[in-house]
C-alpha cells in the first residue's frame, strides 16, 4: 500500500485532519515600522478592519493602526502559534501578556473560555519587517474542553533542531514543536492538551531541506493521522508523483515515506496525531461538541466576556524597547 492517499492544493487556511481543525498561515513582507509599531506606508486602499489582500506584499487583517487580531474570544481548543519570523505581541482577558517570535512558539488552551490579541508589531524603523507565522488549532477532547485556559512560551532557544544528512551528504533539519525524532523530544506542550499523552503521537514539526535532498519519515502507529505541507520550494518527487510546492501531501501515517527535493531549498510542516473521534460544531472562535454546546458558549461570553479585557485597548501592544517576554496569570515574568 501506497504512503500517500492524496494531494490537494493549499488554500488561504489549510485543511487539517482530527485532532488539527485547520492551520493558518500567514507571510508578509511589512515595510520599516512608522516607529508607532505600525507601517510606514499608505493605508489608502486598505479595507481596514478586514485587510486579508496581499496589497504590495503585506495584509493589516483585522488591524487598524498595527497588523493583526484585536482582541477575540475562543473556547474548546487550543491554539499553537509558530512565529518563523517577525514578532507577536499577546495580551488576554488573564492579564498575562507576552512578545515573541523569531523562532518561539506560544501553546495556549483556550479551555472555558479566553479573550486573547494577537498583534504584529513592527519594531524595525530602518528596514523591512518581514513576518512568517503558523497558527494551528488542535482540538480538546469532551473532558477537557471546559478546562482552564492556560499559556505556555516555547522559547526557540528551548526547542530541539535536528540535522540529518543523506547519501550525498545532503541536509534536512527538522525543528521539533511536538513530538520525538530519533533522540530528541520537543518540550512539554499544555498540560491539558490532548498532545500531552504520548499515546496520541502528536507531532508538530517544521523542516527545511537542501535542493536535492533525501528524506525518509518512519512509520507511525496504525490509526494516526499524518499531513506533510509543502508551502516553500519547487516540486519534490515520492512514490513516483512530482508534486509541485503549495500542496498538502495527506499520508498513511503507518507507513515509510521517503521524498526527494527538487533544485531549490523546500520547507515543510508536519502535523501528526491520533484523531480524538468526538462530534465537532464549530461557530467562529467556538469549538464544542454540539450545537447546544455552541450556544451557551455564546451566552456566556456576551454576559461575562470570559473576565473582561483589562488593557487599554483592544489592540493593545507592548512598549517599543522592550525585548521577548512572557508575564504570566500568577505575576511571574521571564525576559528572554
Amino acid at each position: 500500500m501506497s504512503a500517500i492517499i492524496k494531494i490537494r492544493p493549499l488554500g488561504f487556511t489549510w485543511e487539517t485532519s482530527d485532532p488539527f481543525l485547520f492551520c493558518a498561515y500567514h507571510e508578509d513582507q511589512y515595510p520599516k515600522g512608522n516607529g508607532k509599531l505600525g507601517p510606514d506606508a499608505s493605508l489608502e486602499g486598505r479595507n481596514i478592519g478586514q485587510d486579508f489582500t496581499l496589497k504590495d506584499g503585506w495584509r493589516m487583517y483585522h488591524g487598524t493602526n498595527v497588523p493583526g487580531f484585536p482582541a477575540h474570544p475562543h473556547r474548546g481548543f487550543e491554539t499553537v502559534t509558530i512565529v518563523q519570523k517577525g514578532l507577536v505581541d499577546h495580551s488576554d482577558s488573564l492579564g498575562a501578556a507576552g512578545r515573541f517570535g523569531n523562532g518561539d512558539v506560544q501553546w495556549m488552551t483556550a479551555g472555558k473560555g479566553v479573550q486573547h490579541s494577537e498583534m504584529f508589531p513592527l519594531l524595525d524603523t530602518k528596514k523591512e519587517n518581514p513576518f512568517l507565522l503558523f497558527q494551528i488549532w488542535l482540538n480538546l477532547p469532551r473532558d477537557k474542553k471546559m478546562t482552564d485556559p492556560h499559556f505556555k512560551m516555547l522559547w526557540s532557544d528551548e526547542i530541539p533542531i535536528i540535522k540529518t544528512k543523506d547519501d550525498s551528504e545532503k541536509i534536512t533539519q527538522i525543528t521539533l514543536i511536538a513530538g520525538k525524532f530519533k533522540d530528541k523530544t520537543a518540550p512539554a506542550p499544555a498540560p491539558d492538551s490532548w498532545a500531552a499523552d504520548p499515546k496520541n503521537e502528536i507531532a508538530i514539526w517544521t523542516i527545511k531541506m537542501d535542493p536535492d535532498a533525501t528524506f525518509t519519515f518512519s512509520g507511525a502507529s496504525k490509526g494516526i493521522n499524518r499531513s506533510l505541507y509543502f508551502f516553500k520550494g519547487n516540486d519534490l518527487i515520492s512514490e513516483g508523483y512530482t508534486i509541485p510546492v503549495n500542496h498538502e501531501i495527506i499520508l498513511n501515517a503507518d507507513k515509510e515515506l521517503t521524498i526527494k527535493n527538487g533544485s531549490a531549498e523546500a520547507h515543510f510542516l508536519l502535523l501528526q496525531g491520533r484523531p480524538i473521534n468526538e462530534p465537532v460544531v464549530k461557530q467562529g472562535p467556538f469549538v464544542m461538541n454540539s450545537q447546544i454546546e455552541i450556544r451557551e458558549a455564546i451566552h456566556e461570553y456576551q454576559q461575562t466576556e470570559f473576565g473582561g479585557w483589562p488593557w487599554s485597548g483592544y489592540d493593545h501592544v507592548h512598549d517599543p524597547y522592550i525585548g521577548r517576554f512572557a508575564l504570566y496569570p500568577d505575576g511571574t515574568e521571564i525576559k528572554k
